[in-house]
């Protein structure tokens, strides 16, 4: 399977024989436009304008933006209610957590998650091969409770995302911060663009992060 990362919290998943999801599309208000792209479903963690911008996303995709199961060919997708906040939805209201089966893969997207880390919702939440996580803070979870979900998830492979970059016009951390919580013998890699996984890739005896720039 192939994961692009298109910026913010967006991303294009793309099973092996061509079957499409882009996760939480983002308006240009956050300060750069979303690249063209088509899907065959587009997932909505929640309707804020930059994670729910569905128009964008050419073709007619499928829009999952509630609890749901569903599936694609070749693609398995399935969602977990969450809060978007630490008061349960008190403040932002609630937050819908995706996963993806493709590839034999188990890729978790969890949105825009700001509640703390709870067995309950890990037990749901597994198991998962790569997660693609917030560690902003602000609006989400902040890199410390970011580290503890990894911590206590274990995958293969960790994706940051919702983190500040130089175009972003929304206050919130750097991804670094995430990063210095790591030891210093734990593997990460910057890729430009898009990473390729294979199951065979996925030995399930350590974490590795993969923080992707966005190319376009």
């Amino acid at each position: 399977m192939k994961i692009e990362y298109l910026g913010h919290s967006c991303f294009k998943l793309t099973e092996s024989t061509g079957t499409s999801v882009v996760c939480d599309p983002y308006d240009k208000a956050i300060g750069y436009e979303l690249p063209p792209v088509a899907a065959d479903a587009v997932t909505i963690s929640h309707g804020h304008y930059d994670h729910d911008n569905k128009a964008e996303v050419a073709g007619t995709p499928i829009i999952l933006d509630k609890e749901c199961s569903y599936d694609l060919p070749g693609v398995e997708i399935s969602s977990i209610k969450s809060f978007h906040d630490e008061t349960r939805g008190k403040k932002r209201g609630e937050n819908i957590i995706f996963k993806f089966r493709m590839d034999g893969i188990d890729v978790c997207h969890l949105g825009d998650l700001g509640e703390a880390c709870s067995s309950e919702l890990i037990e749901n939440i597994l198991p998962v091969n790569v997660l693609l996580i917030p560690v902003g803070g602000t609006y989400t979870i902040d890199a410390q409770m970011a580290k503890e979900y990894v911590d206590r998830i274990m995958p293969d492979i960790v994706i940051p995302m919702h983190y500040k970059t130089k175009s972003l016009k929304i206050d919130i951390d750097r991804v670094d911060e995430f990063l210095e919580l790591f030891e210093d013998d734990t593997q990460i890699t910057t890729v430009d663009g898009e990473v390729e996984i294979l199951r065979d890739d996925l030995n399930g005896e350590s974490t590795q992060i993969i923080v992707i720039n966005r190319v376009k």
